[in-house]
């Protein structure tokens, strides 16, 4: 049988088994605010696509810092089972139950179980869409990064409430359903992974060989590039540019980035899978400093991320992208002498990703200079040489793009199988 709450405060939650209780959240958890003496425990992370985590997995390198603040003495100690919520990001499903004991943000809000009651049950429902539009409901805030769910609010909110019995059922069977999509999406992520590895040999080899496989060789001399066509020539990058300049960050000169404008403001996320995304996008002012101005960029620009985790990163700049500009993050390269599509394909091969990462700065975030992008080499054929080249390439890779986006979209599919069963299981609307 299935119940219908009618009271106003609580008919968002629909229907549930109507043999379950409904009670406020301050009836099934406490808050938690013991503080961490020494700093030296487990730090951990919370996001809406992991739960909580080690901060320490989350590294890059081993070399990262595991957090900028001085010290952690202070922080707020967690227990295992504890809900973890990022109150900030509650709205989002930036919380969940913690398998870890250790330290949290003291901006991050820590609440214990009360009774007799599986607190991993209530991590599931509480990341269902239901239960985070109810959190942006009670959050408090004029837009989304101000939005705040303090525990008062929190603690106001009716839940759904299962006997113990059900509660433990609902978690295993999530738990097992969770484990056999996580398994189909790390074969999938693995296809891709494999496929991109493919698409890569048909690049480089490609561009670094041609399409003759009858072709005479040399040697280069060049650590990386090995040998060449007899034929081709060995360039500066700077001997086949135009401009080779990076962008200036808005805030730099006396301006802002908006949600709306006139001139697209590039960033490095906005670089993705050797293409250009426009989402997200920032604007920046029609009348901009002279400084914004001469970074303005052009069609068939070949832009390449210098800074941060993302790191080499390409794409090149199409009319529909335009107008537009980069921040000190990006570069752009205004090819003069070479076809766009050919040194775009160059700047995504192997010899060019290991010379970007020899050459970057490891300071916080890696850094490729200005002067070092300009002295890189690029293999030279003739114009018409780079267009069969693009054309061998564009045609190689089109049935790898395409099992690639199958595969994603398979991905993506599942992903929202998994929230609707979850959804389904925690209202007690599936059979189990």
């Amino acid at each position: 049988m299935v119940a219908t709450i009618e009271n106003i405060k609580t008919k968002w939650l629909g229907a549930f088994p109507e043999h379950w209780q409904v009670l406020r959240i301050k009836n099934l958890f406490q808050e938690m605010d013991i503080r961490s003496e020494t700093g030296s425990e487990e730090l951990l992370s919370v996001s809406h696509y992991t739960g909580v985590t080690l901060k320490r997995e989350s590294l890059e390198n081993e070399d990262d810092h595991i957090t900028n603040a001085e010290s952690l003495v202070g922080y707020k100690l967690v227990g295992q089972q504890d809900l973890v919520i990022n109150i900030m990001l509650a709205w989002n499903g930036s919380l969940g139950i913690s398998p870890f004991t250790g330290i949290t943000s003291p901006a991050y809000c820590v609440y214990r179980i009360k009774g007799n009651n599986n607190p991993e049950y209530f991590g599931y429902l509480f990341t269902t869409n239901l239960f985070k539009a109810e959190f942006r409901r009670h959050s408090t805030g004029i837009i989304d990064s101000r939005l705040r769910l303090y525990s008062d609010k929190f603690f106001s909110i009716f839940s759904v409430v299962p006997p113990k019995e059900e509660q433990d059922e609902i978690v295993q069977h999530i738990k097992s359903q969770s484990d056999k999509i996580n398994l189909f999406i790390q074969k999938k992520q693995r296809f891709i992974e494999l496929l991109k590895e493919q698409r890569q040999r048909i690049i480089t080899h490609a561009v670094t060989k041609g399409t003759n496989g009858n072709i005479k060789l040399k040697l280069t001399g060049i650590e990386g590039l090995n040998q060449i066509p007899e034929h081709w020539e060995i360039r500066r990058l700077k001997n086949v540019s135009k401009t080779i300049s990076k962008g200036t960050t808005p805030s730099t000169v006396g301006s802002e980035t908006t949600e709306e404008g006139v001139i697209r403001f590039l960033r490095a996320e906005n670089l993705y899978e050797n293409k250009i995304t426009l989402t997200p996008t920032f604007y920046i002012d029609e009348q901009t400093d002279e400084i914004l101005f001469r970074s303005r960029l052009e069609i068939n620009d070949v832009l390449l991320v210098i800074a941060g985790a993302t790191l080499g990163r390409t794409g090149i700049v199409t009319e529909n992208v335009l107008p537009a500009n980069t921040n000190q993050a990006v570069c752009f390269i205004r090819p003069e002498k070479v076809l766009p599509e050919f040194l775009l394909l160059w700047m995504q091969t192997n010899y060019i990703t290991a010379q970007i990462w020899l050459n970057a700065t490891q300071a916080a975030q890696p850094n490729l200079a200005m002067g070092k992008i300009s002295t890189f080499y690029i293999v030279y054929p003739p114009i018409e040489e780079q267009e069969q080249i693009v054309a061998h390439i564009k045609t190689e890779t089109a049935t790898i793009d395409t099992a690639i986006a199958k595969a994603e979209r398979e991905i993506e599919l599942i992903k929202e199988y998994k929230a609707a069963m979850i959804s389904e299981a925690v209202m007690g609307k599936l059979k189990i």
